[in-house]
């Protein structure tokens, strides 16, 4: 097993101010193959700090920014997620909005089949956040 970090965009989570016990994601090799599975992640930027705190299709976009980087550190992009779960904080209010951004965003970068996914209202780490994800991926070893 092995770390999955990228400190242009985020910061360990252990680094903050107030350390939390987990990593960006952990990459298990299964032969010739290898499973990424990418932790919660959300609008913060490389310091651990919240972003755009009112406005959930700049905290959605970032967190999808979030991940895309974070896959891309192993040579992996969202046509290799199989599964997605999505956090988010008001499901009623929000979820059309998230759905929409998450089908532009797919279209955008050519990515099918879409990933199995779930989605879940929830309270959040943060009560700025208003999402957040995970993903898992699986790419072929070079």
């Amino acid at each position: 097993m092995k770390q999955i970090s990228n400190t242009k965009v985020l910061n360990e989570a252990y680094s903050y101010e107030k350390p939390s016990g987990f990593s960006r994601g952990v990459r298990v090799e299964m032969g010739d193959s290898s499973i990424l599975f990418i932790s919660g992640t959300a609008s913060i930027d490389e310091q651990g700090v919240s972003l755009y705190e009112e406005d959930f299709i700049a905290q959605t976009q970032r967190a999808f920014y979030n991940v895309t980087q974070l896959l891309e550190s192993e040579g992996a992009t969202w046509n290799d997620v199989v599964k997605t779960t999505i956090y988010i904080k008001d499901i009623a209010k929000n979820y059309d909005r998230f759905n929409l951004v998450r089908t532009l965003f797919f279209k955008h970068r050519n990515v099918f089949p879409y990933p199995a996914s779930v989605c879940v209202q929830a309270t959040l780490c943060r009560p700025e956040l208003m999402i957040e994800m995970d993903a898992m991926a699986i790419i072929r070893n070079k």
